[in-house]
């Protein structure tokens, strides 16, 4: 087990922009190492013949096909505008003609 100095975690926590206390600096000083630790382990475990992979199960495509569906036409979405123009929305200019 490696061990981590109480400055290393500080150095370490500054770099991550994480405020720590004293008492969390002594406390993270000492869990640290194990941590780091088991990291080491299970990259020992790692072998050359296991692919890679993103996840352990494969995933498949939840989406529905694409399907037209019943709308309104123009002249419908349009019935209710207080004003139109060349089958759209007319709305007030809010940009200067610049």
């Amino acid at each position: 087990m490696s061990t981590i100095s109480r400055d290393q975690v500080a150095h370490l926590a500054m770099l991550a922009r994480i405020e720590l206390s004293g008492q969390e600096l002594d406390t993270m000083a000492g869990e640290l190492p194990f941590i780091l630790d088991a990291f080491a382990t299970v990259g020992e475990l790692s072998e050359a013949d296991v692919p890679g992979m993103s996840h352990p199960m494969p995933l498949t495509d939840v989406f529905r096909a694409d399907e037209p569906a019943p709308g309104l036409s123009a002249s419908e979405a349009l019935s209710g505008a207080p004003e139109a123009q060349d089958d759209r929305f007319a709305v007030p200019r809010i940009l200067g003609e610049d």
